[in-house]
């Protein structure tokens, strides 16, 4: 509670230095984002004490501290644009908050989602192939846009895949990391036992790469390798993981125009100064970043909003950067890794290997969206246009996002449980590989 507390006035003194930088008083509306938000934080910490009382406290405090800084950028940023996203924002924050309350009240045992591990996959690929047939919103075909609302299937669609690859690789792990063919020191699990996983693989990623949103692809062959790595024990798939997205990058990056242009601005980031069209988005986010300086130049005193339409998704933390500089942004970062490491150590304390997997894999769907989304807007890989977690615009990011964290929550409350985790009559997860008995010892001699 002191934790969710702190988190709701950071939110709010932010909301209120803004109006201070922007209209030199404080905004109309703070006492209402304050006590909306506080609300939402009591109902949400009100359901985890009744429903999941071990629960870790820090996972709460930290969803609500990012998604209290996401809506004060997005305010920040309304004040200087036409359109009016923070409202939006909210709603779907509020949303996402009650679907967490649900999540976290109706969801007792992690493990029934093990039960349903194909209609999970079913239920995924439907969501990724029904944005193909809508149109092209920024060269991407992602978007659902029906009676004046959007959202992105996608979004909830890799939280089925998690929950897939979890069931599948648990059920699957001593197949695939004691049977099948050695090659070059490598040991390959047989085509029976990984076949349906990289098929299911496959197809997911061809139906991103037609939707040219190769930010999501991304994320799912990382969570891919990253579970196969877990399941199995063996460092070689992450070789060959990065060997094989390496060479996926390359031929989509040689052959789509959309995915093409994007890697040239991030070779040549300045190269439309130099021929007189004046900065692009990622000139603008790297100018952000260094007029931000250590301490940056305050909340609501930046140039951020110059990079464009994208300034409240996909750049938003450049907004964060400039005007909270590195020290800020470097507590943002930190408040994703805790989020993910409290998710790790989650998976630790669980039993069950489906649990442990599925802990891992939601952990790293945070992890691997904040490294591509920061990678890209910093310069250090292409740009994707992925939503950062809490912080962007985006109803169901923000949604997904709420929904990952109810589940840590179940996660983290089985595992910090004082009976164990793992009721009565329920197996545990794989232990050490049984060795054969030798038999008696001869002679003085060990077998």
């Amino acid at each position: 509670m002191a934790l969710l507390i702190g988190a709701v006035l950071i939110s709010v003194y932010g909301y209120i230095e803004v109006g201070l930088a922007k209209e030199n008083s404080v905004p109309g509306g703070a006492a209402a984002y304050g006590a909306g938000l506080g609300v939402l934080a009591l109902l949400a910490h009100l359901a985890v004490r009744l429903r999941a009382p071990h629960a870790d406290p820090l996972l709460l405090p930290i969803a609500v501290l990012l998604n209290g800084l996401g809506l004060v950028l997005i305010y920040r940023l309304d004040l200087e644009t036409p359109d009016r996203a923070a409202p939006t924002q909210l709603v779907w924050s509020t949303l996402g908050i009650g679907l967490f309350i649900a999540v976290v009240w109706l969801l007792r045992d992690h493990r029934r989602l093990q039960r349903y591990p194909y209609v999970s996959v079913a239920v995924a690929l439907v969501l990724l192939i029904v944005p193909i047939f809508f149109p092209a919103i920024n060269g991407a075909y992602i978007w659902i846009r029906f009676a004046g609302f959007s959202f992105q299937p996608g979004e909830f669609a890799k939280v089925l895949l998690a929950v897939f690859y979890a069931a599948y690789l648990a059920a699957n792990h001593a197949a695939l990391a004691h049977t099948g063919r050695s090659v070059h020191g490598l040991r390959l699990p047989s085509g029976r036992a990984l076949g349906p996983v990289v098929t299911i693989w496959l197809a997911g990623v061809g139906v991103l790469v037609l939707e040219r949103d190769l930010g999501t692809s991304l994320l799912f062959f990382g969570l891919f390798v990253i579970l196969l790595y877990v399941a199995t024990g063996r460092l070689g798939w992450i070789a060959v993981g990065l060997l094989l997205a390496a060479v996926g990058a390359f031929v989509v990056g040689s052959l789509e125009p959309h995915v093409r242009a994007r890697v040239s601005d991030w070779l040549h980031p300045f190269a439309s100064i130099e021929a007189g069209r004046g900065p692009g988005q990622l000139a603008q986010s790297l100018f952000a970043f260094a007029a931000g300086g250590m301490l940056g130049t305050g909340l609501g005193q930046g140039q951020s909003v110059l990079i464009g339409f994208a300034v409240k998704s996909d750049f938003i933390l450049a907004t964060a950067g400039e005007e909270l500089g590195l020290a800020g942004l470097t507590a943002v970062f930190l408040l994703y890794a805790l989020l993910v490491a409290r998710g790790y150590r989650a998976a630790l304390g669980l039993r069950d290997a489906f649990g442990r997997l599925l802990a891992i894999g939601l952990a790293s769907i945070v992890a691997l969206q904040v490294f591509v989304i920061a990678g890209g807007v910093t310069g250090l890989i292409p740009l994707t246009g992925m939503a950062m977690p809490f912080l962007a615009q985006g109803g169901s990011s923000v949604v997904t996002n709420w929904i990952i964290v109810a589940l840590l929550i179940r996660l983290s409350d089985s595992a910090r449980a004082p009976d164990g985790a793992v009721p009565d009559g329920v197996p545990d997860g794989p232990g050490p590989v049984p060795v054969p008995d030798p038999g008696p010892v001869r002679g003085g001699e060990r077998p």
